[in-house]
């Protein structure tokens, strides 16, 4: 079975749709069409397509002229699955139907938090695609550095006897799991143990009052990247959403920066 873009609603220039895989999943997603290289924003972890920074990014694009795409990933938002079932294997494998399916031409990805592992692992895949990346908070490797290297002995026994752990949210009233399967496909997407192969223009924004995901990720990350164009932007009292108006005015300029580069590769 072919994956396939079905139209659910839209306007003259913005499309709600769905896209789905080959095994019956469903992507939701939002588009707009428009020229030069296009713009695809991946989420974070238990977040989704209608978070303020993808909004930002869908206003910015439709005033450009830029092709946009934002969609929820499996388990997350309007799409289909459970996110106890999720890995960043699946999850990576959604952002790889979106590109291929969905988009045209040379792109630049901007990931927040685990957004930002999916966009380097995309990025590997498809080298000859993606032409810049953008890591808002970008979480590579946090599954095993920033949750399982973190807790307790008592905690990581409870995962391995009964196959989650529940984690409370500072985003939302309920706490929820996190699966064994997520750890365990984790360790075979692990990025910062070796170089990460890129060559395009890398721009990192990290806040330094971020209580997810601390700045050093993002140095260690802009490390292990063969690209010499690479940026960390460390916003001093920035945490970790990112999305005050301020730090909207430096995506913005981050993006328009990045496209610049793009469009002359």
């Amino acid at each position: 079975m072919e994956e396939r873009a079905v139209p659910m609603n839209g306007s003259d220039n913005s499309q709600k749709n769905i896209l789905t895989r080959s095994d019956g999943a469903t992507i939701a997603y939002d588009r707009i069409t428009g020229n030069g290289p296009g713009v695809v924003f991946l989420h974070g972890l238990k977040s989704d397509r209608g978070g303020t920074k993808a909004a930002h990014l869908l206003k910015y694009c439709a005033a450009t002229g830029r092709p946009f795409v934002a969609f929820d990933m499996y388990g997350h938002g309007d799409s289909s699955g459970d996110f106890i079932d999720g890995s960043i294997s699946r999850w990576t494998d959604d952002a790889l139907a979106v590109i291929d399916n969905l988009t045209d031409g040379p792109q630049v990805l901007i990931g927040s938090s685990m957004g930002g592992w999916i966009m380097m692992k995309a990025a590997l895949a498809r080298p000859d695609r993606i032409n810049g990346l953008i890591g808002i908070a970008a979480a590579p490797d946090f599954t095993e550095t920033l949750i399982w290297d973190t807790i307790s002995k008592e905690q990581q026994d409870t995962v391995m006897a009964t196959g989650r752990l529940t984690m409370p949210s500072e985003y939302q009233e309920e706490p929820y799991d996190i699966g064994l399967g997520l750890i365990e496909d984790g360790r075979s997407n692990l990025l910062l143990h070796k170089p990460i192969l890129f060559t395009g223009p890398v721009r990192l924004l990290q806040g330094l009052v971020d209580e997810d995901v601390p700045w050093h990720v993002s140095v260690t990350t802009a490390d292990c990247l063969t690209s010499q164009d690479v940026t960390v932007t460390l916003i001093k009292d920035g945490k970790h959403n990112l999305s005050r108006p301020s730090d909207l005015d430096i995506l913005t300029e981050t993006l328009e920066s990045v496209l610049t580069k793009a469009i002359n590769q």
